[in-house]
């Protein structure tokens, strides 16, 4: 399945079996919502990973920078940043993978950021995420990636909620691509 329009579609259904689910649910930015997304379900199932790794690896390469690595805040992102990094090795342009830490290690070199040493100093890279709600989770991605000296050259997620996260992340001076936003999911 080569065709991006057949990908999208079928990573459509895959979503919609695998990771929506209705009903009220309180979610991590501490919002209430009708509506839940657990893109892991989908992230972490082969065909749904090489989706998501095939999709985003397009959003990364038609960007107008030149990019050096992807990667994201640890859950959500590991599985995206894994499949998109196997994508671009196979496609011949590769990216290597890094996982930002919620809390940094304990022990040894008390990282915030696995795989960096991957970087090139003042690489410019790709952040990724399942899905976005209010963009609290990238704006902190971000602070800790800049910290380290590398620049943010796109933002991109599996699924844009439509509730904010795009205007937080706009306002910080960054654009917020997505495979689907809500509105395009639910779309018959």
């Amino acid at each position: 399945m080569e065709d991006r329009n057949q990908m999208r579609q079928r990573l459509k259904e895959l979503l919609l079996q695998k990771s929506y689910r209705e009903g009220r649910i309180r979610l991590s930015s501490g919002r209430e919502s009708d509506f839940y997304i657990d893109g892991k379900e989908t992230t972490l199932d082969a065909e749904g990973a090489y989706l998501c790794g095939m999709l985003l690896y397009d959003l990364i390469i038609s960007g107008p920078t030149p990019l050096g690595g992807v990667g994201g805040m640890t859950l959500g992102a590991d599985p995206l940043v894994t499949a998109v990094s196997i994508v671009s090795y196979l496609q011949g342009r590769p990216l290597p993978a890094f996982i930002v830490r919620k809390e940094p290690k304990g022990h040894g070199t008390e990282n915030y950021i696995e795989g960096k040493g991957n970087l090139a100093p003042g690489t410019s890279v790709a952040l990724l995420e399942d899905v976005v709600t209010t963009g609290s989770t990238l704006l902190q991605v971000i602070e800790r990636v800049r910290s380290q000296g590398f620049a943010i050259g796109l933002v991109a997620t599996v699924v844009d909620r439509e509730e904010g996260g795009r205007e937080a992340l706009a306002a910080a001076g960054y654009e917020l691509l997505s495979v689907f936003t809500r509105r395009e999911l639910l779309a018959p």
